[in-house]
């Protein structure tokens, strides 16, 4: 057994020394082994250095300690299954054990003093009062997908089988290791099949309407689309059960043809097209539906386009431990091999919940953050359409063109636009970080004087440097200097479009200071073309488009 096995499961490492010795903390230990009950089960490697993932080159494990490592922690906790250790050689000659820990199905996995934990994200996290109420009924919601169905793999098609499979092995983010894996382990890798029968995730994906169909509530979907009165003028239905998520998913994208709507807003003398809701927003957000879904609660997914917003639902709170206040940043998965079977098959982000790409998304092209509703029965996440300010966009486009931002940065520099003048407590509590965190945000926009302050202490505020902000309206003016050829044809279309009959030196005159000589050599060669048309002769040649 290796630890590229184990490369997609929930794992926890620990030292040797947190085990056995004088600093052995096995009460730590029994509360790691609580909180992976009680979500998705994992796996827990003692005597690996978390830094390095693997152990010390001369560490020896006696197996007697071992042994009385398990022990200890089965009478430190209730209701968690753990597996008898299982002691491994790392290639480097170390020693190091691992020990299985199964999901509590159906009851509370607690320490032996009453406690209970759950893992969020890297962390176990306690929880108490109204959180035990939500945990008791996400139980069925956390392991829906590894139930084993009477489906023998033997009743599924084969070409379904072969699809997964061979888009599996096409896909740049598996590694060689599962691709080069036979078809029936594929399956067994990602919780498709257990010892020959389907899981529910199983179904999911390799079913056909019928069988998918059996399961409780599987993915079904409507699309619904109203007029200025909030009026349904639209309907589309996806609830025949035949199609797997990822052909679910690309038949919805084709289907809704409305959230492909785009603003033309001018930029500079050309148009810039806005889409309404940006594709790789609407992607996110509706992956986030499919794999957080609970397939234990009966409803379907609904996606709802009003004049100025889409507003999409799906059955399931947030799952425990993510609020709409920290889901910028925290991750807890739901169905966790769904989602690893979308990460694999390239569907949605290799790594959290996707609103960090939503929120850069949103920032790029000036629109509001979402709102998020949620209960323990539903998540609704609602996008607007409509631009906050052209100002904005214009000057993100120009920090785009003039700086190299990466996405922390875009969500910062949004947030503060769309303010003007934010304090560090409010633009904290928008980007959802600590105090002690805003710093990693904000460094290197005040050293790059894209942001500057104001006041001190619990005064400080932040803003856009107005230095750039001048420079943003004076980049608006069309540059010749730099333009490619096709580009300047454009922009001389566009201008006889609006003047007809004007002579090279009115064009000149109207689209700025630059070198006269490269716009005649264009025109001259527009006109030869016939791309545009000319009339008179020498000083009074004018020039226009053709009818």
């Amino acid at each position: 057994m290796s630890l590229k096995q184990f490369e997609n499961s929930t794992i926890e490492y620990k030292s040797l020394k947190k085990a056995i010795g004088k600093s052995a903390d096995l009460k730590d230990l029994a509360k790691t082994c609580v909180c992976l009950a009680n979500t998705q089960g994992g796996y827990l490697f003692i005597g690996i250095e978390d830094k390095d993932k693997q152990p010390p080159i001369d560490q020896k494990i006696n197996q007697e300690e071992m042994n009385g490592v398990i022990k200890k922690l089965r009478s430190l906790t209730d209701s968690v299954g753990l597996v008898n250790p299982e002691l491994l050689t790392h290639d480097n000659g170390g020693e190091y054990f691992v020990i299985h820990i199964y999901p509590s199905m159906k009851t509370i996995a607690i320490t032996s003093d009453g406690k209970v934990y759950i893992r969020v994200g890297d962390e176990c996290t306690g929880i108490k009062g109204e959180e035990l109420t939500r945990l008791a009924h996400e139980k069925g919601a956390f392991q829906w997908e590894l139930v084993v169905t009477k489906t023998h793999i033997s009743q599924i098609e084969q070409a379904n089988i072969s699809k997964f499979t061979n888009e599996i092995r096409n896909s740049d983010r598996v590694s060689e290791f599962i691709k080069n894996l036979i078809d029936e382990d594929i399956l067994e890798y990602y919780k498709l099949i257990d010892e020959g029968y389907l899981t529910n995730l199983g179904i999911l994906w390799l079913g056909n309407f019928k069988q998918r169909a059996k399961l409780n509530y599987p993915i079904t979907v409507q699309y619904i689309v109203y007029d200025e009165n909030e009026k349904k003028i639209r309907k589309v239905d996806w609830n025949l059960n035949q199609l797997n998520p990822k052909e679910l998913l690309l038949d919805i994208e084709k289907e809704t043809v409305e959230l492909n709507y785009s603003f033309e807003l001018p930029d500079g003398m050309f148009r810039k097209q806005i889409r309404h809701y940006a594709k790789d927003v609407v992607r996110e957000l509706l992956v986030n539906a499919f794999v957080h879904k609970s397939f234990t609660i009966s409803g379907d997914i609904f996606i709802s386009l009003f004049k100025d917003r889409l507003e999409i639902k799906n059955p399931g709170g947030l799952p425990l431990g993510v609020t709409k206040d920290n889901i910028l940043h925290q991750v807890q998965r739901r169905n966790p091999h769904l989602i690893d079977t979308f990460k694999a098959l390239k569907l949605m982000e290799s790594e959290g919940s996707g609103y960090d790409l939503i929120y850069e998304k949103l920032s790029l092209d000036g629109k509001l953050y979402p709102k998020i509703d949620s209960d323990i029965n539903y998540v609704q996440v609602t996008i607007y359409s409509n631009i906050i300010d052209n100002d904005i966009l214009q000057f993100i486009d120009y920090l785009n063109k003039h700086y190299q931002l990466n996405q922390k940065e875009i969500i910062t520099v949004g947030a503060v636009a769309r303010n003007k003048k934010i304090s560090g407590f409010d633009l904290s509590k928008i980007l959802q970080l600590g105090d002690d965190r805003l710093r990693q945000w904000i460094d290197n926009l005040l050293k790059k004087n894209i942001l500057v302050t104001e006041g001190k202490t619990k005064g400080l505020m932040y803003m856009i440097n107005p230095k750039i902000l001048s420079s943003v309206e004076h980049d608006l003016k069309p540059s010749l200097k730099t333009m490619e050829e096709p580009q300047l044809k454009a922009l001389i279309k566009e201008d006889l479009k609006l003047h007809p009959n004007s002579k090279i030196s009115e064009i000149h005159k109207r689209m700025g200071d630059f070198d006269i000589n490269y716009l005649r050599r264009v025109i001259y060669k527009m006109a030869k073309n016939g791309e545009i048309y000319k009339d008179g002769k020498k000083k009074n040649m004018v020039y226009f488009l053709g009818q």
